[in-house]
């Protein structure tokens, strides 16, 4: 898994499956920053192929964390197996999805990130 942080943009990429194990991982990888307000947290999961229930404790803990600081959190390159298990936990409506990372920017017109809801 990588970590990349860049301006006020967090970039995690988790890799494989994101079951007990994988998000075990994730949720460390999202322990270890320390949220600023107004950041903006991209979880881009292009490389995940898999996600079961357990893989979505992380997210929406995540999701919880970064709102409480501030901060905004997406998600983008959602593969189908992934998005599946969004739909059918309704999570697709809780989490702004992106296809790409480039149309997070492109919807954002403003990178200097007034981004916080």
């Amino acid at each position: 898994m990588a970590l990349i942080q860049e301006l006020q943009v967090i970039l995690f990429k988790p890799q494989g499956s994101i079951d007990l194990e994988g998000g075990k991982t994730l949720s460390q990888q999202m322990a270890g920053v320390v949220p600023q307000a107004h950041q903006l947290w991209v979880i881009d999961l292009a490389e995940v192929n898999f996600m079961d229930s357990s893989g979505l404790v992380p997210l929406v803990k995540g999701l919880k964390a970064a709102r409480q600081s501030g901060c905004r959190l997406v998600l983008c390159n959602v593969q189908t197996p992934v998005r599946l298990i969004l739909e059918l936990t309704q999570l697709d409506t809780v989490f702004e999805i992106f296809h790409t990372y480039e149309d997070i920017f492109t919807t954002v017109k403003d990178n200097s990130l007034v981004l916080a809801g």
